[in-house]
């Protein structure tokens, strides 16, 4: 799970029901802002921009072009006062160029400056804007503002009745959740379960049917009510249509007086989606220019490669009493929507990358339309192996303070905002320090490596396999090196205090790459060998236990015991095939107190990857069904009635959390990738946009596909890395 802006969490909003907010005594409405009309004076606000020019009652600036960040032109007004808790009216008038955005903020106006409500509307004619949020803080420090900057060439901004009202009732959010059958909106296979659900008031079962593309009716039957499903709040009925089979497209159900959106049957429809989810990390890569004729629309310069503004990433230095050298750390993966690269986020991701291609032969050919493409190596190798060698590049030098072991991360001095292309980045970069966690992220995956990559490149597998027997030394000799949870400004913190279970990870690939009886002996000694690994969520970049077991299981060796090793995985699978019948949109995922966690939508898919391997151990065609039922959810079988995945199904995510898929933001830039998962449900709905539509909200419609929200809908590496794991599952 990604967690890369956990340090700017500012309130934690309990849930309870869906959509019903406690009812305040709301406080007389009270105007925060000054002479928001400009009535013959721009004063108090400030530009800096030069002078304001009022012209018809409006205050106007000329923005200049060539700036780099939204915040390096902006006007505001500062001292502003505002009370937690309280709900506030952020409205105004504004216009300018056509197609020109402008960042309207409402947070600190002072360091370290934090964002408590933003929007980022593109302008054009004269027109009103007005949003309702929730203060996260008390400060008499607040600020309004406007920002302008990054456009390549100069403009004109207007703006007039600026205010912020305060003890106004918080909007009710209610999002368009469409017709009331929730299919999954891509397509079933053929010989695979099909079911939907409908959300209705009737507590007995009621007629359906499934009518093809010309509108006729192929199957009937009846729904079986389920009662309130927990992490809906809905009643709910399910239509089971498995017994069709035929092929076709455009199919549609109808219940309850509703007919679903259109969806498939067929057995190729998941071909494409194992290519476009692994096809995401391409446009993600640091240190390389993406090319258009391979991404068309996605063409970018190479990011943080030592070329202004960037202070680039070919020297970097470590934070101040860190080390005394500096690391060629270019390359890479970015993260998530940020431009900060983490060992243990990445770790994860190629870890899971590559178990999809030792497990499933036919990764070997997918063309992913890659530099490297048409080389004699497997091109899903060729795109993990761009994420390897700067994993690699991340390791302490010989000679120097723990040797060995891996920096914790490297990302920008201070936080940036939205958009900003990772070429544009201006922020100092510098090295955190050392982890045993990253140490032993680092270790497994390199060990990993070593064996997959041994046919293709030995010389390669040989350094790999170098640096995951350095990187493991050097972790047991530092074996409570922890990251600080403190350390969290200009990207996540990603701290984890429990390191028994990447120790076991690394012990694990070592020994299946190796054999030796070193790694053996610490594999079958670890606590973490016998115990129950498959909790609430199987395995994540904090919980990597289940990926030793999975590999164990899954990947040929002579480890002593293994059929019990096996065993286990089975009963996890068991787990999560209990779980999911017990739910009624069929997902195998049941938090404690229906509390679902930041990135659900890869905790189920992670689960779905132990409901696989179960089938892969056992043949036994229950879990391949579960993970087929699990899909549905991903693509519309759910209470929002949409699919968390670009471009796939009729009502898709797509403006997920990014600093240059941004579209949303900016018209010149594009939305996300096709294939791109979203965050998804998240009851913490830690970020102030969310908070500010979602508060009170059940489990599942803790979600909103906006760009601000990066607590609920943010995309990241190791997120995508599951969807490419069940995709080539299901394609196989």
């Amino acid at each position: 799970m990604s967690l890369w802006e956990r340090s700017r969490i500012i309130a934690v909003v309990a849930v309870s029901a869906l959509f019903v907010p406690a009812v305040p005594a709301f406080a007389a409405e009270v105007e925060q802002v000054v002479n928001g009309g400009f009535d013959g004076t721009a004063d108090p606000f400030w530009s800096s921009s030069g002078p304001f020019t009022l012209t018809g009652g409006r205050a106007c600036v000329d923005v200049p072009g060539g700036t780099v960040n939204k915040w390096d032109v902006a006007v505001g007004q500062n001292d502003i006062d505002l009370v937690a808790g309280e709900t506030y009216r952020f409205s105004f008038d504004a216009g300018g160029d056509a197609g020109k955005v402008v960042r309207a903020i409402v947070g600190l106006g002072a360091d370290p400056y934090t964002t408590y409500f933003e929007q980022s509307p593109a302008l054009g004619e004269f027109q009103h804007y007005s949003w309702t949020f929730t203060a996260p803080a008390d400060t008499a420090i607040g600020q309004v503002a406007f920002q302008l900057g990054g456009s390549p060439d100069p403009w004109n901004f207007c703006v007039d009745n600026v205010s912020l009202v305060g003890g106004v009732p918080p909007e009710v959010y209610v999002p368009d959740t469409g017709p009331r059958v929730r299919v999954n909106q891509v397509a079933y296979l053929p010989d695979g379960p099909k079911a939907a659900t409908v959300v209705t008031s009737a507590t007995t079962p009621v007629p359906w049917q499934l009518a093809n593309a010309a509108g006729k009716v192929v199957a009937r039957g009846t729904t079986t009510p389920r009662g309130v499903d927990v992490s809906s709040g809905q009643n709910v009925q399910t239509i089971d249509f498995s017994r069709y089979t035929k092929r076709g497209t455009g199919y549609t159900l109808t219940a309850d007086g509703e007919t679903s959106r259109p969806f498939d049957i067929d057995a190729k429809a998941y071909d494409k989606l194992r290519t476009d989810a692994l096809k995401f990390y391409y446009t993600q890569r640091s240190g390389i220019e993406i090319r258009d004729d391979l991404r068309p629309g996605y063409g970018r310069p190479a990011g943080h490669v030592d070329v202004a503004p960037n202070q680039g990433d070919g020297a970097v230095p470590c934070q101040p009493g860190v080390c005394d050298y500096t690391l060629n750390v270019r390359g890479g993966w970015y993260d998530a929507g940020d431009h900060g690269k983490y060992v243990v986020n990445g770790g994860i991701s190629v870890w899971e990358v590559l178990s999809a291609y030792e497990t499933f032969s036919a990764l070997r050919k997918v063309d992913l339309n890659i530099p490297e493409s048409g080389n004699r190596t497997p091109d899903v190798l060729d795109e993990a192996r761009w994420e390897l060698d700067f994993l690699m590049s991340m390791q302490v030098p010989a000679g120097k303070p723990y040797a060995g072991m891996a920096h914790h991360k490297i990302h920008d001095q201070a936080w940036t905002g939205l958009p900003l292309l990772p070429h544009l980045d201006p922020q100092r970069r510098e090295l955190h320090p050392v982890s045993t966690a990253a140490t032993l992220n680092l270790a497994a995956s390199a060990a990993q490596a070593a064996r997959v990559y041994k046919k293709y490149d030995r010389a390669f597998a040989a350094r790999a396999l170098a640096a995951a027997r350095t990187a493991y030394a050097a972790a047991k000799a530092n074996p409570v090196k922890l990251a600080p949870e403190s350390d969290g400004v200009g990207g996540g913190a990603y701290n984890d205090t429990k390191v028994t279970d990447d120790f076991y990870w690394a012990a694990a690939e070592l020994f299946i790459t190796t054999g030796e009886k070193q790694y053996q002996a610490d594999v079958l000694s670890s606590p973490e060998h016998t115990a129950d690994v498959f909790g609430a969520g199987a395995f994540d970049w904090a919980s990597t236990a289940a990926a030793g077991r999975l590999d164990l299981a899954l990947v040929p060796n002579r480890l002593p015991g293994l059929a019990a090793v096996k065993a286990s995985v089975v009963r996890g699978a068991e787990k999560y095939l209990a779980i999911q019948r017990q739910q009624p949109y069929g997902v195998p995922y049941a938090p404690a107190n229906n509390a679902w966690d930041w990135g659900s939508n890869s905790i189920i898919l992670n689960n779905m990857v132990v409901l696989a391997a179960g089938y892969e151990i056992t043949g036994r065609s229950v879990y391949r069904n579960a993970v087929l039922t699990g899909l549905d959810y991903m693509f519309g079988r759910n209470a929002l009635n949409q699919s968390y995945v670009t471009g796939y199904g009729e009502v898709s995510s797509h403006n997920q959390h990014s600093r240059w898929y941004a579209r949303q933001l900016d018209p010149a830039l594009p939305n996300p990738p096709v294939g791109t998962l979203a965050g998804g449900p998240n009851s913490s709905i830690q970020d102030p946009y969310a908070q500010s539509k979602l508060t009170g909200c059940v489990a599942q419609f803790c979600y909103i596909d906006d760009i601000q929200s990066w607590s609920t809908n943010e995309l990241t590496i190791n997120w995508n890395a599951p969807l490419a794991w069940i995709s080539a599952f299901v394609a196989s």
